[in-house]
């Protein structure tokens, strides 16, 4: 099997040295694989340990080093041209975080399952967080109007929003969505969880890369649009496993840099979902 991974890094270089790692050590040998490591400007100290990286596997691992920080679908959209100007025999790719662990048998699932990218533009697998937690499916069907509501109330305000994110840590039982409780049924849904897609030759055969208006969040919407507007749907399937280091990614992020992207995010979204 070929298989490619492109992910984004900023100055987080550690995780994305984790991810490469266990993608190399789950291939065993037997598969070709190919890695495109998108820098977003990141330190000096973080680059010198991708170039390192890049060293440890010369063969596998190619480094593009953005001249500024392009944000995290724009940066994966730079590693989908990278990856298929320079491997373009390799049809099918896992894209998202760096802050993936890949276990000892994923290539082996992803092999077993290479009929699913034949079937599905986009294949959303079961990812797992460090403590557990079952991240897809993020959305099986829709959006509540309540949560539409509280989404807008969230983004008119950043003391408003930690407040509002306060509340729903401290009534998680009753006001948690029930989707990724469906995590062990394959089925179509609405969003996937963005921090990692699995996509093949369906792909490449309706799309060149990602539609990615915003610089960072919402991403699950914008994608679950792209494939609608073409009349498909993201899959999740459990068959494919992997864990998340959960907000590894954003931890160079302070908390209210993170909220203002969201935000814009949200009025981009409010484009094509009206409020109520």
């Amino acid at each position: 099997m070929k298989l490619g991974y492109i992910c984004t890094n900023y100055n987080n270089s550690h995780f994305t040295v984790d991810a490469v790692r266990s993608l190399v050590a789950s291939g065993g040998g037997r598969h070709e694989l190919h890695v495109v490591v998108v820098d977003n400007q990141s330190t000096a100290p973080n680059i010198e340990t991708l170039q390192a990286l890049a060293r440890e596997f010369p063969s596998v691992v190619d480094l593009l080093l953005n001249e500024r920080n392009v944000g995290y679908f724009p940066g994966l959209n730079c590693g989908i041209r990278r990856m298929r100007e320079r491997h373009p025999e390799v049809q099918h790719l896992v894209i998202g975080n760096n802050d993936l662990q890949f276990p000892s048998d994923f290539c082996e699932r992803v092999e077993r399952n290479l009929g699913l990218l034949e079937q599905y533009a986009v294949v959303s697998p079961d990812i797992v967080t460090l403590d557990g937690e079952h991240q897809n499916p993020h959305v099986v069907s829709t959006v509540s109007r309540a949560r539409e509501m509280v989404y807008d109330l969230y983004y008119s305000n950043y003391l408003l929003a930690r407040l509002i994110l306060w509340a729903a840590r401290v009534s998680r039982s009753l006001t948690d969505r029930r989707d990724e409780q469906q995590h062990h049924t394959a089925q179509p849904i609405y969003q996937g969880h963005g921090s990692c897609y699995l996509i093949g030759p369906k792909f490449f055969r309706h799309f060149q890369e990602f539609w990615a208006p915003t610089f960072l969040m919402g991403e699950e919407y914008f994608l679950s649009k792209q494939l609608s507007d073409q009349g498909m749907q993201v899959w999740y399937d459990p068959a494919i496993a992997l864990t998340h280091c959960c907000h590894g990614s954003l931890a160079a992020l302070p908390g209210r840099r993170t909220w203002e992207f969201a935000r814009l995010a949200h009025k981009e979204y409010r484009k094509y979902v009206k409020g109520f």
